[in-house]
């Protein structure tokens, strides 16, 4: 009976564990983030080459590898759902994936921008969307809604002229010398830039939709929906965090719903197959919002700023 018992109390200790686990790890690297989270002034401004993008400094540490900077990323889904077949409620205006997709695809203006206003809108909603998923979209949600924020007090600021879209807010940034890693350019521009706040929010938008594209498309049988979150992470987000953060990622995903779950707080009400074709719809639909910036982005060469 004892035998018996063992692994059945070891497995609930460690479900109970696991959240204390990661809220230590992470309480220990937003107060060593408090800590440090600005870098100590340069002893002179460096002047820049023509040939140097500004949001690049001769020099700077960057903890993006040196290998070529991605580009955009192709479609790796394909159509999951029977041709012809009723649009799932989900993705109606006030579905649970429509609430957020609706503004994503408003943010992409016909002359090839970005407007932040409704991006930052469909940044609420997937925000709204992943927080109850667990605990590490819970900490990366927080993380997220906080840049949010503050990229909405600029387009809703004094300034709010200059911030109507990611082309006229780098080109006003550059402008008035913002491209520059916090503490490193002149008095007055401690706070980070709203180009480099968007740039961490880009990230992050890969995550979400690799993790929620592999979510849909991921084979019976084949590796559960926190492998394929967690291997997401490694992709698009890990090569920017310090070690206690990886850490504290790779437990949390231990704890993530299984892919039942998580297709039916995509979808509630459908079956497997509409919810995984929704699911992939609003993946693409995110890989869409990715692309478009991404290519901006790197227009200004600003893939480098944080």
């Amino acid at each position: 009976m004892g035998a018996v018992l063992l692994p059945w109390a070891l497995g609930h200790w460690l479900r109970r564990a696991i959240p204390l686990i990661i809220f230590v790890l992470l309480l220990l690297y937003l107060s060593t983030r408090v800590l440090g989270e600005w870098p100590l002034p340069s002893p002179a401004r460096l002047r820049l080459a023509p040939s140097i993008r500004p949001g690049c400094r001769p020099g700077a540490q960057s903890r993006i590898p040196e290998a070529p900077l991605p580009f955009q990323v192709r479609q790796e889904w394909g159509p999951l759902g029977t041709p012809g077949q009723e649009k799932p409620r989900c993705l109606e205006p006030r579905g649970t994936l429509g609430r957020m997709t609706g503004p994503f695809r408003a943010s992409l203006n016909p002359e090839g921008d970005v407007e932040l206003s409704p991006y930052l809108a469909g940044w609420r909603e997937l925000v709204r969307f992943l927080a109850p998923l667990g605990s590490i979209f819970a900490f990366a949600t927080s993380e997220a809604f906080s840049k949010v924020r503050a990229l909405e007090a600029r387009v809703h600021g004094p300034d709010a002229a200059h911030y109507a879209s990611l082309r006229s807010m780098a080109e006003w940034e550059r402008q008035a010398g913002l491209l520059e890693r916090p503490g490193s350019g002149p008095a007055g521009s401690a706070q980070p830039s709203g180009c480099r706040t968007l740039l961490l929010l880009h990230r992050a938008l890969r995550w979400s939709q690799l993790c929620l594209q592999r979510v849909a498309t991921g084979r019976l049988g084949g590796p559960d929906a926190g492998a394929q979150c967690s291997d997401a992470y490694r992709t698009a987000l890990a090569p920017h965090h310090p070690w206690l953060v990886r850490q504290a990622a790779r437990l949390a995903f231990l704890a993530l719903p299984s892919r039942d779950r998580l297709l039916q707080l995509a979808c509630p009400g459908t079956g497997e197959a509409d919810a995984r074709a929704a699911l992939a719809g609003a993946a693409g639909t995110l890989q869409q919002v990715y692309n478009r910036t991404q290519g901006l982005l790197a227009g200004y060469g600003l893939l480098r700023l944080a």
